[in-house]
């Protein structure tokens, strides 16, 4: 989902109170001791921000990108430059996904610090990393056939599978687990651990009361909405009651005025004004697939309802994410009884809405 609102939403609120964007590489101090760099990346975001949190002489790292030459070479000259004073003292991440944990374990093994990470993201990461030079289970070839996916685009499936670790440097064999409501000192400063779900398992929020910020991971972005998708792993999850939930979590955690530091886009304002547009856009978007599930369609019929860009048909990552994501507000629609679901004989899942006396019942409630 995409993030363009009304000048009238709540998003109206949000500001952008830094005039300049570190070029990928350079270091940016947006808060005494917190610095700003951002590292390439391979796909359409193109960058990932990255903070630098001094500490007795060098740095804690919160986020590493995506492991790749690129990357390597922008921390190589970190390390030479910048940070040679000190060095790291440690590697915190949000959560498992590549442009977050993927230069995690080259950064441990180049500087002898230890990882820090939730437990779930960790045990996940490694899961996944386990996946490379394995064929495409028959559960996952199952879950996409059922979603509506054509034999083309599971051959394509099948040809991918096990990407996941080759963005990512292998994971230390340990590492130092955070948890929800930690506070984990930093220099002069305690950061507290504010978990989200639906995202990813166990995301690792980071927030400093003293100097009001929030280190947010892909947890709050400004400008886009994070994906929230249903894994063959887990078909029957709800990852979208989740984030739901995580949403209403961090209000009331985490006060209005702070200064959000996002993994994407530029640092900003207006947390709680965001929150409640990620919000509306969940409940708007499940509105218009409850209206659009008059017919019974599958999981790949409801794009359009969902998402407002079409999506590219060359692009097989976009149709594994928009497939997750669809099948994370039909499930959603479905624990909350207002569709059902049954199965054809090819295995084909298809969705239709309640008739409207049963479904009146179990209306989408909007937050107060």
């Amino acid at each position: 989902m995409t993030d363009e609102a009304p000048a009238t939403s709540p998003r109206a609120t949000i500001r952008y109170p830094l005039d300049t964007v570190p070029a990928p590489g350079a270091l940016l101090e947006v808060a005494p001791g917190v610095h700003w760099t951002r590292l390439p990346l391979p796909i359409s975001l193109e960058a990932i921000n990255v903070w630098l949190l001094a500490e007795d002489g060098g740095h804690a790292v919160v986020d590493t990108g995506i492991s790749s030459e690129d990357s390597v070479a922008i921390w190589e000259e970190l390390l030479a430059g910048p940070l040679s004073v000190g060095g790291l003292t440690r590697v915190l991440t949000t959560h498992l996904h590549p442009d977050h944990v993927g230069m995690a374990g080259w950064l441990t093994r180049r500087t002898g610090c230890r990882l820090w990470m939730t437990r779930l993201e960790y045990l996940l990461c490694r899961m996944l990393a386990g996946d490379s030079g394995r064929a495409a289970p028959d559960e996952a070839l199952d879950f996409f056939r059922r979603a509506g996916w054509d034999d083309q685009a599971l051959a394509a499936y099948c040809r991918r599978f096990g990407s996941f670790g080759r963005m990512l440097s292998p994971l230390p064999e340990s590492y130092r687990r955070i948890r929800e409501g930690e506070l984990v000192r930093i220099g002069k400063y305690d950061w507290e651990v504010v978990v989200g779900t639906g995202h990813s398992p166990e995301h690792a929020c980071l927030y400093d009361a003293h100097r009001k910020l929030l280190i947010s991971g892909d947890q709050v972005l400004p400008r886009i909405s994070s994906n929230v998708s249903v894994h063959f792993t887990e078909p029957d999850a709800d990852p979208l009651g989740d984030w739901l939930h995580s949403l209403g979590k961090l209000r009331r955690r985490v006060p209005d005025d702070v200064l959000v530091l996002p993994s994407h886009n530029e640092p900003f304002q207006g947390l709680h004004a965001r929150l409640n547009q990620l919000e509306a856009d969940v409940f708007d978007a499940l509105e218009r697939l409850k209206q659009g599930l008059k017919e019974p369609r599958r999981a790949v019929d409801v794009f359009p309802l969902l998402f407002s860009a079409k999506l590219r048909a060359d692009d097989p990552t976009q149709l594994t994410l928009a497939t997750g994501e669809a099948i994370a507000h039909l499930n959603h629609l479905l624990m909350r009884g207002e569709v059902r679901v049954s199965t054809d004989e090819r295995g084909v899942a298809w969705y239709q809405r309640l008739q409207d006396g049963l479904s009146e019942a179990m209306p989408i409630l909007r937050p107060s």
